[in-house]
Formats: C-alpha cells, structure tokens, sequence
C-alpha cells in the first residue's frame, strides 16, 4: 500500500508515463433476450371434463414456452437496502423517520404473535437503542380506530405498546425547530396523521420536504402502502440521503418473493373475488407458476361460463369472455388444472332466509349462489392434501356473502392443519387472514399479507413505488474466489467503468492489485466480462450495478481492504440537483470514507469543471471529516497530469481536442487539515 500510493516517490501508479492503447474489447451477446408468450383464443374442452367440474389440461409442445416466466416480475420486488445490514454505528445521533404501518402498530388489540407486528415494534426499538433520534409517521382512519381517533391518544397508545415516551408534534413545527429543539424532552416523536394532508396522497414535492427537513435516515416499514405513491413513502426518498427497509418491511418482501418462486411442487393456488378483468395478467402469472388454479369466488361464473358450463347470464360479466377463454387456452398449454366449484348454496330470491343446495351448472332461477357447496369443498380439500405450497388470495365470496354456511372458515380450517404439516402457505386478504385467524389462538407459521392490492399488483408485474423508492442492495453474495485469483490483495474500484479500457488496462499493468468495474449499462459490463476471458485474466472484475446505491453492500464483502476509489467523468445531467438518482450522492459519499483503508485514495476526474468541483465539494462536506486534498495542486487546485498513466478512453478523446481535464486526488488519512474540509 505505502509503495503504491507514496507520494514521495513523485508517482501514483507510473507517474508521467505516456498511456498506451488498451487492449482489444471483444464483444459478444452472451445472453438471448426471452420472447414473450402469445396470448391463445377459443379451447374446446370435453363434455367429460366439464360434467366432472374439472379440466386437465394437456402441454401443448408446439405452441407453449418451456421457461417458467417466474423472472419477468420479480424485478417488481428489487433487493433493496435494509435496517439489518445497515451500519448499526452509523445510527447514533442521527435523526431517523419511520413510516410505520397503522395496521400493525394501531390494531384494536395489537398481536405481538404475529410476525410482522413483532418486527414493526423492532424496527422502532432497535432505533432508539441504537441511539437514534425517531420521528414517527404514518396515516391511520380515525372511523376504523376508535380507541384513539386523535393524535394524542395514538401517542399514547404507541408509548404503552412501545414502552417508550412519544410526543405528537405538528408537521409544521418541524420546519421551525432545529434537530436538538426537537429531540430536547424525549427520543421520539409522533407526525399527525397523514391522511388529514391532500398533500400525502398527491405526493406533493414540497410536503414531501417539509417531512424530511430533520431527517438524516428514512425508513420505510409500511410494506401494505408499497404500490402507492405517497408523500410519506416515495416522495421523502428524493429528500434524504439514505432510504432502506424497516424489519416488517423486509420480511414481507422476502414473503411476496417466496411466493412467486416455485421450487416446491405441487402448488395451488386458491382464488376468490371478482374483477376478473383488473387481474388477468396475474391469473397468467399465476397460471405459469402453479400446477392448479382454484376459483372460489366471483370469477368462477366467469371460468365456468368460458369451459362452456350453463351459467345464468346475470352472474356472467360478457365483456370479459375472451380474457377467460384465454386465461384457460394458456393453462393448458401449461399442464395447469382448473377447478371451480360444483355446487353451492344459494338462497332464494323471494324468500332470502330460505337456503338450498344445488349443482353450479344447474342453478334454477329465483336462487343466487352465497357459498361454496360441501361437494365443492371436499373436492377442494382433496386436491390441497396433496400440495406442497398454496396460495389463497381473495375471499370465498358470493352474493350476499353474510349468509354463507361458513365456506371460508371450513377452507380456513384445513389450511391450518396443512400449516402444521409443514406445507408452505401464504394468505393474501383481510378475509382470508381472519378466518385463518379464527382457528387457533396460537398463530400459525405462514406468510400473511392482509392488503391484498400490494399481492396483486405484483402479480400483475407491476413495479411497486414504495419499494422501488428505497435504495438498491447488490441482489446476491459475491463469489470473490471466482472474481479474483487472490481475494487478498488490496482492491481498486472504478465507479462508472464505461467500455473498461482503463480498468482493463491497469489491471494488466498491476498483478499485486485488484480491479473491479461497476457500471450500469449491463452490455458494457457483458462486453469488459468477455474481455476478462480473454484475457484470461484473474486480476479484473465487472460489475453490472448502480454503484451509487450498492457500493457498501458490494465492497463490504471484500475479504481484502480498499485502497482506491475512482470516479472519472460522471454524466453532467446526472448532477441535476433535483435528480434524485445522480451518481454522486451523500450515501454514496459517506460509504466510500467508511470502507476507505488507512491512507488509501479518492480519484475524481471530469472534463466539465463544474462537475469535478462538485465532486470535490461532496466528498469533502460528506467524507466524515477523513478525506482531505492528498498534495498541493497546481492552478485551481487540479493536478497536471493523470497520475496513473493510463487514460480512460473519454480522457484520451478530451485531450486529443485539445481541451482540458480536472483532476484530484483525496486521501483517508487520520491527521486532516481543517482547512481541507472547506468545500
């Protein structure tokens, strides 16, 4: 390290070396794009299988995909930041908003049996232990909550469960407070509630400010609020330097994706209510992921009307025929198994106590259907014995479901026995959740989402605001054994490594260091990975990521300490100040000085010099008070020559014009200048 990085010796790397050309980039598409699926029209089912209630379908080899298209939406849940793998150190003395659910933290009688529950209250502790100054905030439905419908009583209630003081404050008197008069009298604070603010809903820019005037750390712990754009939860995150995931937030993201994956067959999924339309791409979805598909509610008219099944056309929505035909065209193409009920109960329009049962396909007029039939729910009960996970979301519901015979609890009932037997359950919906409730006083160990819109979004494979909001985690550990030859050696990281030419070019010049590339733009990492190969070098890794909200997590890991940081020409638009993603972020910043080594350095670099003077202001205002100006610097304080000897190939194409570059170098060192600090 000292030999690398001495400036005694006049040099960085090879000081004044004239740069030479860097290898030959192969380029080479190493991956095909997927094809989407056709849409298939009109299926012919046998009377047999329809006199059954039941359709087998059978794969189609010639028009159907093999590959499961479990991939396309989980993009929809990206891996995010969270309060787990957060620097627990860096809390201390930080002011810290939480957005934490009202429906967890303000149930009538709040269940420390339910995990998510558990977690909220976690979240809030662990800030406080921790050391961290907290400012809670959430919106809640004063004619749902009539225990403390204001905010005093809310404040109130939280202390008892939470075992902590909390004071309510105004949202305007934040902005007329300084974070010690905030925090004077106790640790945490109470927001009024949010719903009582158009501007919440709106997720208007300046309510959105006023929310984060104090704040150093967002968390966003109301996963039940992730498809909405709020104020509270998507507009802060433009506002604050670090936004990640509170504890209940991370478990029901981990729950959402187990949900889609499909390692453990055979897996049902249960599916009640209407709106067939609204969730046709997710029943595709669904129907690419399961091996049966179970409608119990509203939608079964739907799907039995499609198969060709005598339904009464005032249960049939006719704009939505085609959408269910198709839906049982690609589950056949899919081996999927369709079931739908074959009898149920039904009252008697005229008479509405009078209740019988009667076969789905044969309905006489004058009756409405209310539950599902015990035929239907033997059937269904069968078919669940022999799952290994199930989904059930939406409720059994019918036409004036207050009269039902107790459907939903029944299929509650055998689902928490399949629970016990180690099957994999998750249930989507309030009904659902509380009839699954009901059956024990003891909780059982399945995964619960109670707002079902958040579910079906993400089936839909629909991105969901509040999680895309917070910042990225690299998505998976790093095998730093198969990146490098010897995980050892001290690492250099080029942020925005572009085409790689001057990463790759310093990596064959340094055997004793490690190399590693992150860059956005994934065809360029394929094309500098590609080189890697053929170079047959063992020395230099690419990384397809946005450093600017991944670089901890992925430098982190690194067995071996960090010597060098660059950042060489950043895209000028990019440095917009109302750009949330810039490249050169406080986060960004402040994760470069914690896992900075002793005396290691910071390369900055751009031909425009108000950007490389940015650069240079955030590291120092932001760095920690570790990173001063490595050695006197001609003119305006910019080096004269690249250090390293080596030019990136946008430096070479400046030069070769004539035009100037801004450079500087930053070192970690453990006696700083006072004056260095000064931007």
């Amino acid at each position: 390290m000292g030999q690398l990085l001495n400036p005694l010796q006049g040099s960085i790397f090879v000081s004044k070396a004239v740069a030479q050309d860097s290898p030959k980039l192969y380029y080479q598409n190493l991956f095909p794009y997927f094809t989407k699926y056709d849409r298939y029209h009109a299926v012919l089912v046998s009377t047999e299988a329809r006199r059954w209630g039941v359709v087998y379908c059978k794969k189609n080899t010639v028009n159907s995909e093999d590959h499961a298209p479990s991939w396309w939406n989980l993009e929809a849940v990206p891996h995010v930041q969270t309060l787990r793998e957060f620097p627990r150190e860096e809390l201390a003395g930080k002011v810290v908003m939480v957005r934490f659910d009202s429906t967890l933290l303000l149930m009538e009688e709040i269940d420390l049996r339910i995990n998510l529950v558990k977690n909220a209250v976690f979240t809030v502790k662990y800030l406080h232990k921790s050391g961290a100054k907290v400012i809670l905030a959430s919106n809640w439905n004063t004619n749902s909550i009539t225990r403390h419908p204001d905010m005093e009583s809310v404040a109130d209630y939280l202390t008892s469960v939470l075992q902590l003081k909390i004071l309510p404050v105004q949202c305007s008197s934040i902005s007329m407070m300084s974070k010690k008069e905030c925090f004077e009298k106790v640790d945490i604070l109470l927001l009024e509630n949010l719903s009582e603010f158009k501007e919440e809903v709106a997720n208007c820019s300046k309510f959105s400010k006023l929310l984060s005037l104090v704040v150093d750390i967002f968390v966003n712990d109301s996963f039940s609020q992730s498809h909405r754009i709020l104020a509270s939860t998507v507009g802060i995150t433009r506002f604050c330097c670090t936004c990640i995931a509170g504890f209940s937030f991370q478990e029901s993201l981990c729950q959402l994706k187990e949900a889609a994956q499909t390692t453990r067959q055979t897996y049902v999924a249960i599916i009640g209510g209407g709106n067939l339309l609204d969730k046709v791409t997710a029943l595709h979805f669904l129907a690419s992921t399961c091996s049966a598909l179970v409608f119990v509610g509203m939608m079964s008219f739907q799907i039995m009307h499609a198969l060709g099944l005598p339904v009464s056309s005032r249960l049939v929505n006719h704009s939505v025929c085609k959408e269910a035909a198709d839906i049982i065209q690609f589950s056949l193409n899919k081996s999927v198994q369709i079931v739908y009920p074959k009898d149920f109960w039904c009252k008697n329009v005229d008479t509405s106590k009078k209740m019988e049962i009667f076969a789905s396909h044969d309905v006489p007029d004058g009756w409405l259907p209310v539950d599902l039939g015990p035929t239907s729910l033997d059937e269904i009960n069968a078919l669940l014995m022999k799952s290994k996970k199930i989904i059930w979301i939406g409720p059994v519901k019918f036409f004036n479901s207050s009269q039902s015979t107790g459907g939903a609890s029944i299929l509650a009932r055998k689902l928490y026995d399949l629970i016990q037997s180690d099957c994999d359950v998750t249930v989507v919906g309030t009904t659902a959740c509380k009839a699954l409730m009901q059956e024990s006083s003891t909780l059982p160990a399945c995964n619960v989402f109670e707002n079902a819109s958040v579910v079906w979004d993400f089936l839909k494979g629909k991105h969901l605001p509040g999680v895309l909001a917070l910042d990225r985690a690299y998505p998976y550990k790093i095998n730093w054994d198969a990146a490098f030859c010897d995980t050892a050696l001290p690492l250099v990281v080029d942020i925005g490594s572009g085409n790689g030419m001057f990463l790759l070019e310093m990596a064959r010049r340094r055997k004793d260091l490690n190399f590693l590339g992150l860059e956005i733009n994934e065809k360029l990492v394929k094309r500098c990975l590609h080189s890697v190969c053929q170079l047959e070098m063992r020395n230099g890794h690419f990384i397809a990521t946005n450093a600017t909200s991944t670089f901890r997590s992925i430098v982190s890991s690194y067995p071996g300490e960090l010597v060098l940081v660059s950042i060489q020409c950043p895209n000028p638009d990019f440095n917009k100040p109302e750009h949330r993603w810039r490249m050169l972020q406080r986060s960004l910043v402040e994760a470069v000085a914690d896992l900075l080594a002793a005396n290691g350095k910071v390369f900055l670099q751009s031909d425009v010099e108000a950007v490389a003077l940015r650069m240079k202001e955030a590291f120092l205002l932001y760095g920690k008070g570790k990173l001063s100006v490595f050695q006197d610097q001609v003119g305006e304080g910019w080096l004269s020559e690249n250090p390293f000897g080596v030019r990136s190939d946008w430096e070479r194409h400046v030069l070769d014009r004539g035009d100037p570059m801004f450079r500087l170098m930053l070192s970690n060192s453990t006696t700083v200048n006072e004056a260095h600090l000064e931007p």
